[in-house]
């Protein structure tokens, strides 16, 4: 039984293959790193907040003594 295609021409295909396999990775990883650049944004402006409203609950605490 003979391959579909000649082994010398399949190459170029398995190669081919190869690079949108690798293209298509490396857009996946460019795309988590942003989300997670995003989320780390966001999880620390609302440890800011958190911080910012704990600082005022002490102030009021302590103005009402």
């Amino acid at each position: 039984m003979l391959p579909a295609l000649p082994l010398d021409e399949a190459g170029k295909y398995v190669a081919g293959a190869y690079l949108v396999f690798f293209a298509l990775v490396l857009i996946y990883v460019a795309i988590m790193a942003a989300r997670l650049s995003r989320i780390e944004r966001e999880v620390v402006e609302i440890a800011d907040m958190v911080q910012r409203d704990r600082a005022g609950s002490e102030q009021r605490v302590g103005e009402t003594v």
